[in-house]
Order: structure tokens, then sequence, then C-alpha cells
């Protein structure tokens, strides 16, 4: 009975051990192949790692640039002329230029608004700044990427309009669809020339950065305002300091004007006195002419009657 128990423990333990051996994959040469697979199933080749998403490409990022520089030079005429040579050395231009010699009453000072291609604008501040005392510097970026990116997709799709519409007019059959294109193609048209000329300037602001250069023989840079009572009040009593002595310059200005005015006033006043003086006169002359007119007529019907009544009185006695 034992003996017989053992032969079928043993018998269970081959089984377990076959069922476990063909668990564990293809045995001999595939056993041995890692990369072998069940038919139908095709793995795409290793090509040293796992595969990776394609990043996507950064897009180039569209900045208008403006700025505005103070310098403090000896002869700011001849600085603004030599800031002229340095941007136009530059590749940039002249978009305005003022020149102010100095003169009894004021000092010298000059300004430039230079276009200074984006690429060259550090360089070229510096070479400017160099010419003086920079007081002060103020550059201003303006991200106009989206905007660029938004025109560019305008001009596009019109585009492909325009050239739908002209493969339209190229095809018309009859009158009435020609006309149509040919008016559809007429608006498209000049919406997208509006926006390439919109383009065109924002590539040109992109381009070419706007700077425009101050220079004065005085320290010009507009002062911070105040930040507290003290200074508050300090300004408040200077302010109204330069009122009153604006307001007196002001005054001294007009009495030229006033007194021009009230001799002006005085002749006219003069002349309306004398033109209602005669006017009177006039009138009473014209009043006593006819009253003398009117008796010398009365006087003559008299005299006329008379004579009638004479005439009349003596005819009976013949």
């Amino acid at each position: 009975m034992k003996r017989s128990l053992v032969v079928v423990l043993a018998g269970a333990l081959v089984v377990l051990a076959g069922c476990s051996g063909s668990s564990d994959g293809p045995v001999g040469p595939r056993a041995a192949d890692s990369s072998f697979t069940s038919p139908g199933v095709a793995l795409a080749p290793d090509s040293g790692g796992a595969v990776r998403e394609q990043a996507p490409s950064p897009v180039e990022r569209k900045e208008v640039v403006t700025g505005q520089i103070f310098v403090t030079a000896d002869d700011p005429v001849d600085a603004a002329r030599e800031a002229v040579s340095v941007v136009e050395s530059a590749g940039g231009r002249i978009d305005n230029r003022t020149e102010n010699p100095a003169t009894e009453n004021s000092t010298a000072s000059s300004s430039i608004t230079a276009r200074i291609p984006a690429d060259e604008l550090t360089v070229t501040v510096d070479r400017i700044s160099a010419l003086g005392k920079v007081t002060s510097v103020s550059i201003t970026r303006d991200d106009v990427t989206m905007q660029y990116q938004d025109l560019d997709a305008r001009i596009a799709a019109l585009g492909a309009s325009v050239d739908r519409l002209r493969a339209l007019i190229a095809g018309a059959t009859n009158t009435a669809d020609l006309i149509e294109a040919e008016s559809a193609l007429s608006s498209r048209q000049g919406e997208l020339d509006g926006l390439v000329s919109q383009r065109s300037y924002l590539a040109d602001q992109v381009e070419l950065s706007t700077i425009t250069v101050q220079f004065s023989t005085d320290d010009v840079t507009p002062s911070p305002g105040p930040d507290n009572f003290l200074d508050g009040l300090i300004s408040g009593w200077n302010s109204l300091i330069d009122a009153i002595g604006d307001g007196i310059v002001a005054v001294g200005r007009a009495i030229p004007w006033l007194g021009a005015l009230a001799v002006g006033a005085g002749i006219v006043y003069a002349l309306v006195r004398t033109v209602r003086a005669v006017r009177p006169r006039r009138t009473v002359e014209k009043e006593n002419s006819d009253d003398t007119a009117g008796v010398g007529t009365q006087d003559a019907g008299i005299e006329d009657v008379g004579t009638e009544e004479r005439e009349g009185s003596a005819a009976p006695r013949e």
C-alpha cells in the first residue's frame, strides 16, 4: 500500500514538472533567440532606445524695439552729427533730426530719431553713448509674434482663395459667373493687398528698432515725481511760484494788445457817435423843407380859390 502511494506521488511530481517547463517559453533554438515572436506580430526595429516624440521646432520671436536715450555733451549739435554717422555705418537710417544752436536765451540742443537694425542695436547704442554722458536710457520690447503669425495665416488663406477665383474666371462659361467671380476676386485681392502692407510695415518695425536720442549741454532728463508729503509740498510751492511768474509775464505781453484794443474801441465809438449826431440833423432839415413846401402849396390854392370867386361874382352883372 505504501509502495503504490509513493508511485502515485512520483507520477504527480513528473506531471507538474512538465507543465512548469512548458510555461517558461520555447525550448531549444527558439528559447535562445530572445527576438522570437509569435506569428503575425512584428516589432519595430530596435533603434537603440525607446521611441521618442519629436520636439516641435522653436518659433522665431518677433519683437518691436523702441527706446529713448538722453545724452549730455559739450557740443550737442556736433554730437548729433556723429551719432548720425554711427547709425548710417550700422546700416540704419535717420527718420527725424533737429538742431538748436545756442542763443542768448537758450542753450544748444539737438535730437535724432534713428532706425537701427535689430541685430546691431546693442553695439550702436554703446557707440552713441560714448559721445557724451548718458543720463537716461529706456528700451521697450513689444512681442508681436502672434500678430505676425496671424497675418501670415490670413495672407496664405486669401492667396489660396485668389488663386481659386482666378481658376474659376479662366473656366467660366457664361457672363454672369464671370462677373460674379471677378467681383469676388477684386474684393479678395484688395483684402490681400491690405494684409501684405500691414505685414510689410510690421516687418519693418521688427527689423529696424526705433531709438530717439536727445543731446543737450544740461541734464534734461525728466525727474521723477515726489514720493512723500514734504516733496509734494515743495513741488506744489514751486509750481505756484512758476505759475505766478508765468501769469505776470502773460499780463506784460497782454498789455500792448489791450492798449491797441482800447484805441480801436475808442475810434469805433467816436464814429458811431458822429453818425448818430449827423442823422437826426438831416432828418430835422428834411422835415422843415417838407413843411415849407406844404405851406406854399396851400397859399397857391387859396389864391386860386379867390380868383375863381371873383370871376364868378362878376359874371351876373353882364
